[in-house]
């Protein structure tokens, strides 16, 4: 399963889509030793990271064929992260669409199942992101790994 675009950062964390289909969405993430803090669990960021791509791929299900950014999201911490290697799921729902927004929330669960953090955001709908006064960057298809030749 894939995102439906290629998102380097996404993958340079490792994250593993689960579930994309409905409003809702699951993504998988083991921490690996350099996503950790000075106190040994899950840093921060790498958590607000996954719980963004979560939502976002929630808004995304329901229209895959656009892309999303994010326009604000607030993030609680509950409880640390474990950095022990030990799987975290992120779960999300799209709580509300209209036609050019999604309102959306996540939750990262630990690998017994405890919830460790909770987000909720706004996201607009794109099909291409201005990047200049005359430029954009569209929605990038993942590249087949089978060849068309």
């Amino acid at each position: 399963m894939n995102f439906g675009a290629e998102i380097p950062f996404v993958t340079h964390l490792g994250f593993v889509l689960e579930l994309f289909e409905g409003g809702e969405s699951a993504i998988g993430y083991t921490p690996r030793p350099e996503h950790l803090n000075s106190f040994a669990v899950t840093h921060g960021g790498a958590i607000m990271t996954l719980l963004d791509v979560t939502m976002a791929v929630a808004a995304r299900s329901v229209q895959k064929d656009m892309g999303v950014v994010t326009i604000e999201m607030k993030t609680s911490f509950m409880q640390p992260a474990p950095g022990d290697g030990s799987k975290l799921t992120a779960k999300g729902r799209l709580m509300h669409r209209s036609i050019t927004l999604a309102f959306t929330e996540a939750t990262l669960y630990d690998a017994k199942g405890r919830a460790c953090a909770h987000a909720t955001g706004t996201f607009k709908y794109v099909r291409g992101l201005a990047t200049g006064l005359k430029t954009a960057n569209m929605l990038n298809p993942p590249v087949s790994p089978i060849s068309t030749d």
